[in-house]
């Protein structure tokens, strides 16, 4: 994940060579990204931030309900269990 003040930055020198006559493909290739992600960075007139951080993510199927992980907390703190790694227990 690029930070904002890097992507502000990425953007203005690519804008300066594309200014300055070269190529925005060729502009974008030097800093490592594509042509479309620069788009999408200054797309509606501004740079935008990175919003991966912002998404709602749904909770996974497989989740252990909070009953599932106290029961397995209270097996494996078991004096019998205290020399045994995750995978013997």
């Amino acid at each position: 994940m690029i930070s904002p003040s890097d992507r502000a930055l990425a953007v203005e020198l690519i804008r300066e060579a594309n200014q300055n006559g070269a190529r925005l493909a060729l502009a974008c290739k030097e800093l490592n990204i594509s042509v479309r992600t620069y788009e999408r960075w200054v797309a509606e007139g501004g740079i935008k931030e990175d919003q991966r951080p912002l998404a709602q993510r749904p909770e996974t199927k497989n989740k252990l309900t909070q009953r599932e992980r106290e029961e397995i907390l209270e097996v494996v703190k078991k004096e019998e269990f205290a020399d045994l790694p995750p995978t013997q227990i």
